[in-house]
């Protein structure tokens, strides 16, 4: 069981690590929603392996179910609804944030964040 968990643990780290390196290094916009994903899915991850029970049952109790058994055997489900509920959130933030990227396209003519932050300060001084 201990296992299990550490690996859960190491692999939502990474996923953690390699999306904020992604939001924060890269030019690219695209790969830093990518990034951002990244970190959402290393959170639910960890989620996940919070509610992980080895050997354990599908929390649903049943007709004829000993619930002493059943309470002993059961995976929590409150972290798999979280989770749930986070992926539903997740893909709507996602779809918000490349109609974005689509309008920032059409208007820059590019995806990168630099030509676009420089465009921006020509526009300031511009505008003094």
């Amino acid at each position: 069981m201990a296992e299990t968990q550490l690996a859960i643990l190491f692999t939502s780290i990474a996923l953690v690590v390699i999306g904020l390196y992604a939001a924060i290094f890269v030019d690219n916009i695209i790969k830093k929603i990518i990034g951002i994903s990244f970190i959402e899915e290393g959170a639910n991850l960890f989620i996940v392996g919070i509610g992980y029970k080895a050997g354990g049952i599908v929390p649903i109790l049943m007709p004829n179910m000993d619930p002493t058994w059943f309470a002993s055997n059961a995976s929590y489900p409150l972290p798999y609804g979280l989770v749930l509920t986070s992926i539903v959130i997740g893909a709507s933030t996602l779809a918000v944030m490349l109609a974005l990227v689509m309008v920032l396209y059409k208007k820059y003519g590019t995806l990168s964040t630099k030509v676009m932050l420089a465009d921006t300060s020509k526009q300031e001084e511009y505008n003094e």
